[in-house]
């Protein structure tokens, strides 16, 4: 018998806490809107597994690690059942342990947001109650959802092209996910859960306010839209995408607009909400396994042009002439001098029957679920972004040999798609053979 329970608790940093995501330093001045962890606990009485999605830009994995055994002291359930996905907003913070900017320097603040981790999950457990699941996805009504890195008709790929690049580009180098995709958990007793999952960069509102940006706009609207619901948002495989449109030249910002693609989105699970098909769940089944990468140390004979492109891009700050693709490709090479000869990449699955919650500890091109569903085709796979670790993009073979931004920053080498995506259809694989021995 499926259970499920839910949990919400507001985290909002400390006003002056680093604000993370750009190559500039921001500081909190302000909150726009609360941030909060969101937990949903499911079992099928026999396992638990809970999902915690937090408005936080990511969570390393030492942390991650430190977390998850904790949430098992507190609750008694494995770590490896224990999936804590970062929805990757740029009006929030990291939680890193070695990063000095990072918020966990605020010992008073991390105490404290450790012990939350461990209460959400309580939570959730404790509400645990008879369910049943269905399933339902749609396209949003308009594109909000563009990839981001493009062919330029030089031959070069560009991310985000400017306004003055706009007659030199070709085409998007794949094509964006707009799919709205619904988990709802129908209840005997208590509110209903919606898990909603939609693929895209949170970055559009930026400034030193702390804001949840559109994945808590969804939450706000599917709550206000339908009666006795609890709704919490995944979000997906967003590295090579976000909300700019350079080909129709719309480069819109703003808490506004982020506002606008949270309706969008909800609008989506209000039309899907009484056409969700139900779903079997003969077991609930998680674990977490990890890749182990070469770091690419291509470039490391530049170390010292890049250290003094990174001081001078300090000094100068908003006047900065330096591109992303270089200050990206910077910060790797810089970074190698103190790098592991290989990076661990957390893969975490929660099984419920055939219905395959992934998530990727770092920020998966759009392919990696494409080239995850071809994989598993007997299942249907909800993919997730910054899930128990924060290794950075996690770009395709294809990227890596393109070049451009985020293949660019990434420490990773060519071999990661493939290493990634197999491991995860692995796990998968791993998970149905351990139901069917128990049977």
């Amino acid at each position: 018998m499926l259970k499920a329970g839910f949990s919400r608790l507001d985290v909002t940093p400390p006003l002056g806490s680093y604000v993370a995501g750009y190559f500039l330093a921001r500081y909190a001045k302000g909150v726009l809107d609360p941030i909060y962890l969101n937990a949903l606990a499911m079992s099928d009485g026999e396992e638990t597994a809970v999902l915690i999605t937090a408005d936080f830009l990511n969570l390393d994995v030492t942390c991650a690690d430190e977390l998850r055994d904790l949430i098992e002291k507190r609750t008694g359930i494995p770590a490896g059942h224990v999936m804590i996905s970062c929805l990757h907003q740029h009006t929030s913070v990291t939680i890193r342990d070695k990063d000095a900017t990072s918020v966990t320097k605020d010992t008073v603040y991390r105490d404290y947001l450790w012990r939350k981790f461990a209460d959400v999950a309580q939570m959730a457990m404790n509400d645990l109650g008879e369910a049943t699941l269905s399933m339902g996805q749609r396209e949003t009504e308009k594109p909000i959802a563009f990839i981001r890195r493009y062919y330029m008709k030089d031959g070069t790929v560009a991310t985000n092209p400017r306004e003055d690049q706009r007659e030199n580009i070709d085409r998007p180098c794949d094509q964006a996910d707009n799919t709205v995709r619904l988990l709802r958990f129908s209840r005997k007793e208590g509110k209903d859960i919606a898990l909603v999952n939609f693929s895209t960069h949170p970055d559009v509102i930026g400034g030193e306010l702390l804001s949840a940006d559109w994945p808590g706009f969804v939450r706000r609207f599917v709550e206000e839209d339908i009666e006795n619901v609890s709704c919490l948002l995944l979000n997906g495989v967003q590295g090579d995408s976000n909300h700019f449109n350079p080909i129709a030249g719309q480069r819109r910002r703003g808490y506004d607009y982020s506002q606008y693609m949270g309706r969008m989105i909800a609008d989506a699970v209000k039309l899907l909400w009484n056409e969700t098909e139900p779903c079997e769940v003969s077991y609930v089944k998680a674990d977490v396994t990890a890749v182990y990468n070469r770091t690419r140390t291509m470039g490391e004979e530049t170390y010292e042009a890049c250290r003094k492109l990174l001081a001078d891009h300090e000094a100068k700050g908003k006047e900065s002439p330096y591109s992303i693709t270089e200050l990206g490709n910077a910060k790797r090479i810089v970074g190698l001098r103190t790098a592991t000869i290989y990076r661990r990449l957390s893969v975490t699955a929660i099984s419920l029957g055939k219905i395959a919650l992934v998530g990727f500890g770092g920020e998966p091109f759009t392919h990696y679920a494409t080239a995850l569903r071809a994989a598993c085709p007997d299942y249907t796979i909800v993919a997730a972004c910054c899930t128990n670790g924060a290794a950075g993009y996690l770009p395709t073979a294809m990227a890596f040999a393109e070049g451009g931004y985020e293949a660019g920053a990434s420490f990773f080498s060519e071999t990661l798609e493939s290493e990634s995506v197999t491991a995860a259809a692995e796990l998968l694989k791993s998970l149905a053979k351990e139901s069917r021995d128990e049977e």
